[in-house]
């Protein structure tokens, strides 16, 4: 995995099963799928799913390994990336979640579990301006999302797009170039006015 992937929150709220495997290939779309190693676009990647989620992962397939408190899954999602599941006690509640580990990196699914125990304790309720845009590629439904092609500047090819409503028409925009507004616009209401935190 490329170490310049940082450990990332991508989506707000607790995922139901729905969700959770939406959220599982987020990047379905991106070129080259089946051409390139996406373990640098999906290590590091995690999110809180809901109890039966995290219990229905542990039945389906026998898990890789089991510790106290997560287990991995012996269905690679490429190369020695793959998926973990952490059942944490947060502030006295249970809390389930996933995320991808490349687990040729000695100690990653302990640090991804240092991670989120330290942004889940946050004292305040605040959002990263990369949390912001990570939940809304993950919640924008794949008609109004892609990836800059053959239209767009070479060096821009390949990054992510969602469509905004701009001056009475949509447009397809980069993803890091939302505006303050148009990020708003995009998030759900209780997410909008939340404070933006710096720290992540």
């Amino acid at each position: 995995m490329n170490a310049t992937s940082p450990i990332r929150k991508i989506y707000q709220g607790i995922a139901d099963r729905r969700q959770m495997f939406r959220l599982f290939d987020r990047h379905a779309q991106r070129p080259n799928r089946f051409a390139d190693d996406a373990g640098a676009l999906y290590g590091n990647e995690w999110f809180e799913l809901d109890e039966s989620g995290h219990d229905y992962m542990l039945e389906i397939l026998p898990p890789l390994w089991m510790r106290a408190d997560m287990f991995a899954l012996s269905e690679f999602l490429t190369g020695s990336v793959t998926s973990v599941f952490f059942r944490l006690r947060i502030d006295g509640r249970v809390r389930y979640f996933h995320s991808y580990c490349d687990l040729c990196d000695k100690g990653s699914p302990e640090r991804m579990r240092a991670a989120i125990l330290e942004r889940e304790s946050w004292p305040v309720k605040a959002l990263t301006h990369d949390e912001r845009l990570e939940h809304i590629w993950s919640s924008t439904h794949d008609d109004y999302r892609g990836y800059a092609g053959e239209g767009w500047l070479p060096e821009v090819r390949g990054k992510r797009t969602v469509l905004v409503y701009d001056r009475g028409r949509t447009v397809l925009k980069l993803l890091h170039d939302l505006t303050d507004a148009e990020i708003a616009a995009k998030l759900p209401v209780h997410l909008r006015h939340l404070p933006l935190d710096v720290a992540a």
